[in-house]
């Protein structure tokens, strides 16, 4: 795994009724987070990989399964352009914290998924146009994506 990056096994209970997990306690991690997002997304949908030099995220496939990919972009690491890839899913409850200046991405494995992005940033909010974009094929890092029949992208991840 590279490094900066954090797997986060959360706790869990389950009975008749279904389950309950805790997604977030500060006395884990002392990370100011301060802004929400969810994507729902359809199978074969791939989004990423996106990234900025200023936030921190804290990710969980709340509902589904997900292929995760997290890409280091800090051109000062030894670690600079490697990746780790995480198989996320509502029923591990695994989250995955990453650092500013990583870059992430995920290909949605089931019929649908919900994932959830907690995200911790200063001064303004690094949306679309400031973010940086890393092709999801770039030869350069030859990801090993799932195979799909055919995959589903936004124009800008494409």
């Amino acid at each position: 795994m590279i490094k900066g990056i954090k797997k986060i096994k959360s706790t869990i209970f389950k009975d008749h009724r279904g389950y309950l997990w805790t997604s977030w306690k500060s006395k884990n991690i002392k990370i100011s987070f301060n802004h929400d997002k969810f994507s729902v997304s359809k199978k074969n949908v791939l989004r990423g990989l996106h990234g900025d030099k200023k936030t921190w995220k804290l990710v969980s496939c709340v509902f589904g399964k997900v292929f995760f990919v997290v890409v280091n972009c800090n051109k000062k690491s030894k670690q600079y352009y490697k990746y780790s890839s995480f198989i996320l899913d509502h029923q591990k409850n695994e989250q995955i914290l990453i650092p500013p200046n990583f870059a992430n991405g995920f290909l949605c494995l089931s019929k649908n998924c919900v994932f959830h992005y907690k995200l911790s940033y200063k001064g303004k909010y690094f949306d679309v146009k400031n973010q940086f974009v890393i092709k999801w094929n770039d030869a350069k890092l030859n990801i090993k994506w799932p195979r799909t029949k055919k995959l589903i992208q936004s124009k800008r991840d494409k």
